[in-house]
């Protein structure tokens, strides 16, 4: 059976997130379901990450298996029209090896939070980013982010109903960097804890705001507690924006 890596974007705002689930309305479900009116079959797609409701995706990988090779193209256009008007589209397509998965043979992830530092209401922007109004201080919050770089214990930054076996996670960048009134903030690792990302933003607003300092935040990450965690951001601003494979 030829297998596909599909590469995928997605405005996560209408969905629950990408796994599908009991009454749908989940990513997966809208690919699934128009890869089976373009090959008649329902077939599972694999991820490399499930992203949370209201979560968006620049480049989530996806794989397929399917019973016939078809031209890569033709897979990619046949199964776009299918998903419309979702705001979902695999942006490329290709035949892959067996023995690749979407998953398990992703080396890293990259994440992007998008905060749009500003009095004026969201336009365009609406819920595709975190609108914060207060002026936030972006060289002390990437300075407080260095302290979260490496391997911790971020069981303050993860969810309760985080399935991980381990805590423990290896966090290779955590910047933030202004843009006008524009801020990102880029997370890279090998995997992330569930809202993990979210947590550490929504931590790091606290030192924006003048309210915690750098030794605060490491305070949190020594507590170990996830009472310790700061506010977690809301999902409009995260982007999954690529996935490195070897």
């Amino acid at each position: 059976m030829p297998r596909y890596k599909l590469t995928i974007e997605y405005d996560g705002s209408p969905f629950c997130g990408w796994q599908s689930q009991t009454g749908g309305g989940a990513v997966q479900d809208v690919l699934e379901a128009a890869i089976e009116k373009f090959c008649g079959q329902r077939l599972r797609v694999q991820a490399a990450g499930r992203t949370d409701a209201g979560v968006h995706a620049l480049g989530q990988v996806a794989h397929v298996d399917l019973e016939q090779s078809v031209r890569a193209d033709v897979l990619r256009d046949a199964v776009n029209a299918h998903m419309r008007p979702h705001p979902v589209s695999i942006v490329e397509a290709s035949e892959v090896d067996d023995t690749f998965e979407a998953r398990f043979s992703a080396t890293r992830r990259h994440y992007l939070y998008r905060i749009v530092n500003r009095r004026a209401p969201l336009t365009l922007d609406r819920g595709q980013a975190w609108l914060v109004h207060k002026p936030l201080d972006v060289d002390a919050m990437h300075d407080a982010a260095q302290a979260l770089v490496g391997t911790h214990d971020f069981t303050t930054f993860r969810s309760v109903q985080c399935q991980a076996k381990s805590p423990v996670k290896t966090l290779d960048e955590l910047s933030v960097a202004r843009y006008g009134q524009d801020i990102e903030v880029t997370a890279r690792a090998r995997s992330f804890l569930h809202n993990q990302v979210r947590s550490l933003v929504g931590t790091l607003r606290l030192v924006g705001e003048g309210k915690w300092s750098r030794r605060d935040v490491e305070k949190a990450l020594k507590a170990k507690d996830r009472a310790a965690c700061g506010p977690v951001s809301p999902p409009d601003g995260l982007y999954l924006l690529k996935v490195d494979y070897d």
